[in-house]
């Protein structure tokens, strides 16, 4: 394992790297669910030592971060600013591999992605350049790294806008999910005729002990404006039986708590992952089969769309700019045939995939990813920065084939 401290030690661990026929991981050295930003007998270039965050100008809201810094201490160090950056639901995540995938956060609805807050980065690539890239400089690599970032080098900084917020509504819910397809149709249409300022997540566990399958909803409302909050997370109480509910107004960065755990290549390393436009019948129904099976250790639902839908398809490498929801499933590696076999039954209703959700990297789900036009730019971009598939590891991109 190799830990820089700053950009030029990057330089140095990715030209060693290429020096050792081994595999080559990248980390921010926080937690992640794929699992891919380590290896067995490969480098792993950890950044957790590049953890600063810096408001380099409030008038503009222009932050910069680096790779190691965890999304709990960013929402820390921005509070007293009066700023926030939508980013996840957990603290311990590292800010590198999340705002260079996407970042579907509890501000998802009201202020769309993290990536779509990003102004410019600071990146090592294959060839052992340190780059600075925006609108201006690299600008076909800035659009790269905006959804597909780990594809294309090492990221050792990002400058950021991010929006003012003092505190939020944070709700959750504890529901008795029997009628799992029932509750799923319901939540997922209060979340699509909420306001933008709600975002929401639902997380369904299976029965256990004689207990019935459970769902707990996280509400998160954009705004201290507590009345017009009651009014718009009150419905959800009718998505189900509720055994528990709570409610309260606090500062953004109280939800997003770094607990500091160590990172040991923890992961989720048997999961799945897609986007659905809108909780249909079908697939709720699918969705209910899956919690009830006993194969399925948790499944999860993030409201997007709002705010996430208003940027152009074509703006990000991330493509998805019309679904409504992203599901994921995931279980323990003994059940990963039937996780396959029940996700396969839901695929056709899916369209499109979280790329930090997804821990298979079959080829075949490239389009899934990144749906053409995207993939062929995204190709001949890998074939202009890295034609030798250095970075392979977060679902590779294979380098268009050089035109005679």
């Amino acid at each position: 394992m190799i830990r820089p401290q700053n950009a030029a030690e990057v330089v140095a661990a990715v030209s060693y790297a290429r020096t050792q026929d081994v595999p080559l991981s990248v980390r921010s050295g926080g937690h992640g669910i794929s699992g891919r930003s380590t290896n067995d007998g490969g480098v792993v270039i950890d950044m957790s030592r590049m953890n600063k965050v810096e408001v380099l100008d409030r008038a503009t809201r222009r932050v910069r971060l680096e790779p190691g810094a965890r999304w709990g201490d960013v929402a820390q160090t921005l509070a007293p600013y009066g700023l926030a950056m939508s980013s996840g639901d957990y603290g311990d995540v590292g800010v590198g591999g999340l705002a260079t995938t996407a970042g579907v956060g509890y501000l998802a609805r009201r202020h769309g992605l993290t990536i779509d807050h990003v102004v410019a980065a600071e990146i090592v690539t294959a060839d052992g350049r340190l780059l600075r890239v925006d609108d201006e400089h690299h600008a076909d690599l800035f659009w790269a790294i905006r959804g597909a970032g780990g594809n294309f080098g090492v990221v050792t900084a990002l400058e950021l806008e991010a929006y003012e917020v003092d505190k939020v509504v944070h709700a959750q819910l504890v529901a008795d999910a029997t009628d799992t397809a029932g509750l799923l149709r319901r939540w997922g249409r209060l979340v699509e005729d909420a306001p933008r300022e709600l975002t929401s997540f639902v997380s369904l566990f299976p029965g256990r002990r004689g207990n019935p399958p459970a769902a707990q909803v996280t509400l998160v409302y954009a705004g201290d404006d507590v009345e017009a909050a009651q009014s718009a997370l009150s419905p959800f109480l009718e998505i189900g039986p509720i055994l528990d509910q709570q409610a309260q107004l606090v500062p953004y960065p109280a939800i997003v708590v770094p607990p500091g755990n160590q990172h040991r290549g923890q992961g989720l390393k048997d999961t799945r992952s897609g986007l659905l436009h809108h909780v249909t019948p079908q697939a709720a129904d699918l969705m209910e089969n899956m919690i009830h099976s006993g194969d399925v250790m948790i499944m999860q639902l993030r409201s997007v769309g709002g705010a996430v839908n208003d940027v152009a398809r074509d703006a990000t490498a991330y493509p998805h700019r019309e679904q409504n929801f992203s599901v994921l499933a995931a279980t323990v590696p003994d059940r990963r045939p039937q996780l396959d076999k029940l996700w396969a039954e839901l695929y056709p209703y899916l369209d499109g995939l979280y790329l930090s959700f997804e821990s298979g990297t079959d080829p075949a789900r490239l389009l899934d990813a990144w749906p053409e036009p995207t993939l062929g730019r995204l190709r001949a971009i890998k074939a202009s920065y890295d034609p030798d598939n250095v970075f392979n590891r977060n679902f590779p991109i294979p380098p268009a084939e050089p035109v005679d």
